[in-house]
């Protein structure tokens, strides 16, 4: 009976604490909103140089033939 009532308790407690962590989850300031905007920027313009390289390839290999 001991026994059972300690598991009881102690589940009691992880439930409380996981509860008590899922809360305190820190909100995004004002930073970490610029700097996930300018590394979404970075990743378009990185793509978009990509896909110009892309054709300057095809232009260069068409203009060979």
């Amino acid at each position: 009976m001991i026994k059972y009532k300690n598991s009881a308790v102690a589940l009691l407690a992880m439930g409380v604490m996981a509860l008590a962590l899922s809360a305190c989850q820190k909100q995004e300031g004002p930073a970490e909103k610029a700097g996930k905007e300018v590394d979404q920027a970075v990743s378009t313009a990185g793509q978009k140089i990509e896909d110009a390289g892309k054709q300057i390839q095809d232009t260069a290999k068409d203009a060979q033939k």
